[in-house]
């Protein structure tokens, strides 16, 4: 089953998330950080933080805090037996910090195939802002769809 060209443009509902100190710990240690930055508040305000600071790639995980992260993709038709992660990309305008009140928006831009049909891909962007509506990062996640006999013509 081909994914409906008509998606591109369709926005999510927005998901928001209160960075803890607990949560950054935890996601620091779990992904290997070693810099002390990521876990110990003094640490990070004697290199010049407010506090703790966002890691690398800890955007992604705003968008999991949906009630059904993944609903978007059902509803478009799509068997999640047949999802595999393809590529994600981080364009950071600045840091973010414990304490902060980070929102995700996200739209899909585009959806498109390759190999007849076998492969589908949707790309997802997603633009974080904080408390203030201050841009934090553009996220870009394209999630390859498996279509095991093709889309039809």
């Amino acid at each position: 089953m081909s994914i409906d060209r008509g998606a591109i443009g369709r926005a999510l509902e927005p998901v928001s998330l209160l960075v803890t100190r607990s949560r950054l710990r935890t996601f620091a240690t779990a992904t290997g950080q070693t810099d002390p930055v990521y876990i110990d508040v003094d640490t990070a305000c004697r290199s010049g933080h407010r506090d703790l600071p966002v890691p690398p790639t800890f955007l992604f995980g705003i968008q999991l805090e949906a009630p059904q992260p993944f609903g978007y993709l059902t509803d478009l038709g799509v068997d999640l037996r047949t999802v595999l992660h393809g590529e994600q990309q981080f364009t950071y305008r600045r840091l973010a910090y414990a304490g902060d009140e980070l929102t995700a928006s996200a739209r899909i831009t585009d959806i498109y195939d390759k190999r007849g049909g076998l492969l589908e891909f949707l790309v997802l962007e997603s633009t974080v802002t904080d408390q203030d509506d201050s841009e934090v990062a553009v996220l870009r996640t394209v999630t390859v769809v498996r279509n095991p006999q093709g889309v039809p013509a």
